[in-house]
């Protein structure tokens, strides 16, 4: 089986080498990983079709999407460096009139330039919400990883060819993904449905780049059976009903667990600075009993992201990957949005939690919770002027909009890292 799938994935990369230099990333992506939605953008950018262009920002080529901290320059900050007297006094202007949850890491890597760090509270822990699914991610290719260690073709064929079918896990998710056929052009935009078929590449996908919970559990519940299967995954579908049926569910939430909090202790974030402790979907969580918390810190998020610029979560194939499943061809949303990045290539997760009580004269909006409104924020940020950094952005801000508060903090970084 094994050499099954090297020999289809040699047969794809064979075929992308024609179409790199046409078209940009992710759409070139799309022979490379087989995720639907990407062929959609191609034929909107190339005037074939109809629909929204992605910011100039979101067309770069899949070969120009690189790992800034390879080798010596990364292990210079394997461990966060000390605050830039000048950057950190900048980003502190930002924040006296400003609410006291607001909390940042930020670490500017610019190529050429000495590496600056700068901090507000990067210690303190909130909610982690959609940002938790990078958890999930760093976890699915952990498990990779242990299944074709030695072949990352292998690896990336089983993302492809895997076909999985949306089951009661995905219960309930509001979250709506892109569902294209090359074939017949049909588009559709909403939640996913029982009896949906993506491949392994395009859950991933849709837990990133539209932030579905369902795709989210989808995931999580993939790795949780690589670990457990081995070299016998894929199960059948009795097979996984069995594996289900019959585990504690003690011992489920164990490995569970194990399979995406392992990562993040593999790359040095403590547990302290993030934990990922319960499914995303209501039906998943059902299943298996977990029992922990989820949290994670400024400090714990901007670690991921250096790991992932040093080759390091998991390994250098697995951390690229990674960021392009980060890349932003979609619409920028949140911190993302400011249209001082417009033309910068972002490569972002965020993640929200908001909840709501009966206030006289209060209306209850989406981001603008009166009783928890978090809001969290991770981006790699790469402007055409060579311009890099990366930052963690944490709040709880309530009655505020805080999509619009972090896209406007992301123009004030923005502009202090310009100079």
């Amino acid at each position: 089986m094994k050499n099954l799938i090297t020999i289809a994935v040699l047969s794809i990369l064979t075929c992308i080498t024609i179409i790199d230099s046409i078209f940009g990333y992710p759409i070139d992506g799309y022979i490379f990983s087989g995720i639907r939605r990407l062929e959609r953008v191609r034929r909107i950018l190339a005037g074939e079709i109809k629909g929204t262009k992605p910011e100039p920002g979101g067309q770069k080529s899949i070969d120009d999407v690189k790992l800034h901290l390879l080798g010596a320059r990364g292990d210079s900050v394997a461990t966060l460096p000390a605050e830039d007297p000048v950057l950190q006094k900048e980003i502190d202007k930002l924040f006296p009139n400003r609410d006291e949850s607001y909390s940042l890491a930020l670490l500017d890597i610019t190529p050429g330039k000495p590496m600056r760090y700068a901090e507000r509270h990067p210690n303190r822990q909130f909610s982690p919400g959609s940002v938790g699914k990078l958890a999930v991610i760093a976890g699915l290719f952990t498990e990779l990883r242990t299944l074709f260690p030695d072949s990352a073709e292998s690896r990336r064929a089983l993302l492809r060819n895997r076909m999985v079918v949306a089951d009661k896990w995905i219960r309930s998710d509001e979250h709506e993904v892109p569902i294209f056929d090359p074939e017949t052009g049909k588009y559709e935009f909403r939640p996913a449905k029982e009896g949906d078929v993506f491949s392994l590449y395009e859950w991933a996908d849709h837990m990133l780049s539209a932030s579905a919970n369902s795709a989210a559990s989808i995931v999580w519940k993939e790795a949780l059976l690589m670990r457990a299967f081995g070299a016998d995954y894929p199960p059948t579908p009795e097979q996984e009903q069995e594996f289900f049926a019959k585990t504690q569910k003690k011992k489920l939430g164990d490995m569970a667990f194990a399979v995406v909090n392992e990562p993040l202790r593999a790359v040095g974030i403590a547990e302290r600075d993030w934990q990922l402790g319960s499914f995303f979907t209501y039906m998943a969580s059902k299943d298996i009993l977990s029992g922990r918390g989820s949290f994670a810190s400024p400090k714990g998020l901007l670690q991921y992201l250096v790991a992932v610029e040093r080759g390091k979560v998991v390994d250098e194939w697995s951390s690229l990957e990674i960021k392009r499943l980060m890349y932003m061809t979609a619409r920028r949303i949140r911190y993302a949005s400011a249209p001082r990045l417009a033309n910068a290539a972002v490569y972002f997760k965020s993640g929200s939690l908001y909840r709501c009580k009966a206030e006289p004269g209060f209306k209850c909006d989406k981001y603008e919770g009166n009783v928890e409104n978090g809001m969290n924020s991770v981006a790699i940020v790469e402007h055409p002027d060579g311009r890099t950094y990366l930052v963690g952005l944490m709040s709880n801000v309530l009655y505020k909009n805080s999509a619009v508060e972090h896209q406007t903090l992301a123009t004030y970084i923005d502009r202090i890292l310009s100079k």
